[in-house]
């Protein structure tokens, strides 16, 4: 059938069962908004900023699984969408991103709005593609989305130059596989299919005859869904379990074996287990160095398995023992089925100990303790809610004192670190996970980089919990100056500079102050009761920190535990 290529974009979106876009018009994208007129089945969420509309795609992707879609104008609106499609790059979040651009006779002139946004997202995506001819519009889309899915997944950006929206092209409705599958390629690769079943032979060795071991999970056990099998595979080995931040929900957060996030933040006891443990277990995971720190004394004593989609990872950051390649889900499959099952034994008893002597310690210098806060939450919520962060002591916090019990329940943008994400990723967690309550944890230097957003929660009427822990400074950077710099402070300390609940206010939005403890289960009893929006503001101390902390340079059970 003859369809404008706005038109068949559209029917490509459908062909992918999207449902819900997220994006910002403008003037090159006009024949796109204009046919969405008529394709009421795919809903449209109008964000303030396109930043925010990328993010909100990521939050969607991360709590539903689904590939995220943003539509955005181009020049300044396409450059904006740069910092999320980094975010999603990073953290491995399936997102399509499509800009509009300047028709092909105006292109390369200097034109009113145009941007080589191809060029700038080259190294950000896992492709770029500018549309050349009308009639490539539905090859490339299902391209796109394939590849956003497939492998490790990842941001895909399309280009689309306005004069080809309007032209009309023949459209058959059909699907393309591109989809990168190492197990596809192992098993067509006779070499790669031997090499890979001595690494499997090898890992089942080492983790037989090991007596410590350790399991390190990360968010590509999320991004497969393979929580299941590492909760069996934990069990049957009798093995402790940390995760890195993207990796929190992976594993139960309040199963006896858990022992918390791993790395400059994560608990001391995680740090040192993983010192002295015989083998790791490393599933999903990409060694951060905000997870090794110090790699000449990261986990010296052991034997390291790594099981990875994205080969790319084997020996780039710390040097392993063995590697097995493919979908972590299928290859915790077949080690559950050819490990043998293990007794608990003195590991396990000193885990215990460790976990007793080295308790997460929060030390308040008065205001609101948002421990307290937190744990009320998992308390009062049963561990049912969505988290969000933004970026900074609020997200460290919200990674230590809430229990992950699913994956997909705790979103935040992890390899970037990008102040003003949560919000934006609250609202796509909201839109793709109806029913289910959705609350943002923001420090006030974080929030107020997209507040804005809270014009898209009250126009769509999202019933999105935002706390606001608000100790008028910029607390991760202020706490390092403090630690590392002397107590030279400049420009961390805020001052209250706005008032959070005159601002949520101005949104039409509910807002409430918490200026003491006491006040905490009841606040936020109602707020998770509600379905409206609320915004709830934590007064807390700017002198308060994250513990324990690495210091730079320094290995992991080196922490500082207390101020």
């Amino acid at each position: 059938m003859k369809l404008k290529g706005a038109e068949a974009l559209l029917e490509c979106l459908k062909e992918q069962e999207v449902d819900v876009v997220f994006g910002y018009p403008g003037g090159t994208v006009l024949p796109i908004y204009d046919a969405l007129y008529d394709y009421r089945e795919i809903k449209h969420i109008i964000t303030a900023h396109e930043q925010g509309a990328t993010h909100a795609a990521d939050g969607y992707a991360r709590a539903t699984g689904k590939v995220g879609v943003v539509i955005a104008t181009s020049g300044p609106g396409a450059t904006n969408t740069v910092t999320g499609i980094a975010t999603a790059y990073r953290d491995s979040v399936p997102i399509v991103v499509i800009t509009g651009q300047v028709s092909r006779n105006l292109l390369d002139k200097d034109s009113f709005q145009e941007v080589d946004i191809v060029s700038i997202t080259s190294t950000i995506t896992k492709k770029s593609y500018q549309i050349k001819e009308a009639e490539d519009i539905p090859r490339i889309v299902r391209e796109a989305f394939e590849l956003a899915r497939s492998g490790r997944p990842g941001p895909v950006l399309i280009d689309i130059p306005k004069d080809l929206q309007t032209l009309y092209i023949d459209y058959e409705p059909d699907s393309i596989d591109v989809s990168y599958n190492p197990e596809k390629e192992i098993s067509c690769d006779d070499s790669l299919k031997e090499q890979f079943e001595r690494n499997l032979i090898e890992a089942i060795e080492i983790i037989n005859n090991s007596e410590r071991p350790m399991i390190f999970a990360g968010g590509g056990v999320n991004i497969s869904g393979a929580n299941n099998e590492l909760l069996r595979f934990a069990e049957k080995i009798k093995a402790p379990v940390t995760c890195s931040l993207m990796g929190m929900g992976a594993f139960p957060g309040n199963h006896p074996y858990f022992t918390g996030m791993v790395g400059m933040h994560g608990t001391k006891y995680s740090n040192i287990a993983i010192n002295n443990c015989d083998v790791l277990i490393a599933v999903g995971v990409r060694f951060s160095d905000r997870v090794v720190s110090n790699k000449d004394s990261f986990a010296k004593k052991a034997k390291i398995i790594h099981i990875d989609i994205d080969q790319g990872e084997f020996g780039k950051i710390i040097q392993v023992d063995t590697e097995l390649w493919g979908d972590v889900k299928n290859i915790l499959i077949n080690l559950n089925e050819k490990v043998k099952e293990k007794e608990e034994s003195e590991w396990n008893k000193q885990i215990q100990h460790w976990k007793e002597s080295y308790p997460l310690k929060y030390k308040n210098n008065g205001g609101v303790s948002p421990k307290k806060v937190l744990e009320m939450l998992y308390e009062l919520s049963e561990g049912k809610v969505i988290i969000t962060t933004e970026v900074g002591q609020n997200q460290i916090w919200a990674a230590q004192f809430y229990k992950y019990l699913e994956p997909r329940t705790f979103i935040s943008s992890g390899g970037l670190g990008t102040m003003g994400y949560g919000l934006g990723a609250a609202i796509g967690a909201s839109i793709g996970k109806p029913g289910t309550k959705v609350v943002n944890v923001a420090g006030d230097g974080s929030f107020k980089m997209n507040s804005i957003e809270l014009a898209t929660v009250s126009r769509n009427k999202l019933p999105i919990i935002q706390l606001v822990f608000n100790n008028h400074a910029l607390g991760m950077v202020r706490q390092w100056q403090d630690l590392f710099y002397g107590g030279r402070f400049f420009e961390t300390t805020l001052g209250p500079d706005v008032d959070f609940v005159d601002l949520a206010k101005a949104y039409k939005i509910k807002a409430v102050k918490i200026d003491e403890d006491d006040k905490i289960e009841k606040v936020l009893k109602e707020a998770l009761e509600s379905d409206e929006p609320i915004l709830i503001e934590c007064d807390i101390h700017c002198d308060d920190k994250v513990f324990p902390i690495v210091p730079p340079g320094e290995a992991i059970h080196n922490t500082i535990e207390t101020a």
